[in-house]
């Protein structure tokens, strides 16, 4: 079949707006009309070639939309159903067989190879390849295949316009507050970079009652926006020394620091703020080979503790509907951190992003 697409052809150029050719779906795949897809900071690396991904390629993973068609096998969804697509996983590996899918031994050949993993891609143009699978769907398009493993079945009544950015961006902070570090209600929590990861996790902090939610960035608005979404305390890393005013805030220090920005300067901050037994969680990306100097006594002799987390340790099936359900509750606004975009002005939605001017861009396919 014929779609739209974005093609990323080369490193720091605008996407191509193309047709594309679209294979119809194989064994355990499903064809998504894509309603809107969000677009996120991973997108830009991938594109820009920060992360080694094959080109020309279909990039985008936070797409939701409405399953068109399936193929052999499946049995999750069916045809006229409503879903939201996430990260893909192999099903087999350890990790998957202790239902840490995010630590999938497989994740990047099922994310970022832009292949199946048969080394097929579904999409092509003129009968030349154009790589695909991204994240288990590329659906910077109006028509994206993924898998069972990577789709996540929604309630028809939620804005399928809104919800992409749950399956990666927003699942990753507020993951990372319930699921990876278990926040404790009356506990402190610090949370440096104010993107959309590091406010779905200052949302997702104030709902499982975090004494104090403070707030670190060095964008004025960024940081208002943050004590409206439930931050106790913020602090301006460029007026002042932020690691100072989070001791002056609390004296011993922080329970848990999570880094949503994965500049390693800052994740040395996020570590040095720890109070004895705290942990840090890195989950902002950093450049490939990026390296980290950290001192060793601080952390032996406080028992303190620095970890990666990937996509908020989520199963999504579990943490995107429950999502749902605080946002409906008027708990969890994530929609607040979301402007739109026409998929065809989706390269201004992306210089949108790089620059800083909004959150969470997401790119809407017109209507049907």
């Amino acid at each position: 079949m014929k779609i739209h697409a974005a093609v990323a052809r080369a490193p720091h150029t605008p996407f191509s707006l193309e047709r594309l050719d679209l294979e119809e779906p194989r064994e355990g795949e499903i064809l998504v009309r894509v309603v809107a897809t969000g677009v996120c900071h991973t997108d830009i690396v991938m594109r820009d070639q920060h992360l080694p991904v094959p080109q020309p390629v279909v990039l985008g993973h936070e797409g939701a939309g409405i399953v068109e068609r399936v193929g052999p096998g499946v049995a999750k969804v069916k045809p006229g159903d409503h879903v939201v697509m996430t990260f893909n996983s192999c099903g087999h590996c350890p990790s998957c067989n202790d239902h840490q899918e995010t630590y999938c031994h497989e994740f990047f050949p099922r994310n970022f190879f832009g292949a199946r993993a048969d080394g097929s891609s579904g999409l092509s143009c003129e009968g030349v390849r154009v790589h695909g699978n991204i994240f288990g769907q590329s659906s910077f398009a109006s028509h994206a295949l993924c898998h069972e493993r990577n789709i996540v079945k929604v309630p028809e009544d939620a804005d399928l316009a809104l919800l992409g950015p749950l399956a990666c961006g927003i699942q990753t902070g507020a993951g990372a507050v319930m699921n990876a570090l278990k926040v404790e209600p009356g506990k402190v929590l610090a949370v440096f970079g104010m993107g959309s990861v590091g406010l779905a996790a200052v949302m997702a902090a104030r709902i499982v009652g975090a004494s104090r939610i403070i707030a670190v960035d060095v964008n004025e608005t960024r940081l208002a926006l943050a004590a409206e979404l439930g931050a106790t305390d913020i602090v301006n890393g460029k007026a002042s020394d932020a690691v100072a005013a989070i001791m002056a805030l609390t004296g011993a220090g922080v329970d848990y620091s999570i880094d949503a920005s994965g500049v390693p300067a800052v994740i040395d901050q996020c570590v040095r703020v720890l109070a004895p037994r705290g942990t840090c969680g890195i989950v902002g990306a950093s450049p490939h080979g990026a390296t980290l100097t950290l001192d060793l006594t601080h952390i032996l002799s406080g028992g303190r503790r620095v970890r990666g987390i990937v996509e908020g340790d989520s199963n999504p099936d579990v943490l995107i509907p429950l999502l749902i359900d605080l946002h409906r509750q008027g708990r969890f606004p994530f929609d607040r951190l979301i402007t739109f975009y026409d998929f065809a002005d989706i390269n201004q939605a992306v210089e949108d992003s790089e620059k800083g001017i909004v959150l969470k861009p997401v790119v809407r396919q017109p209507a049907v």
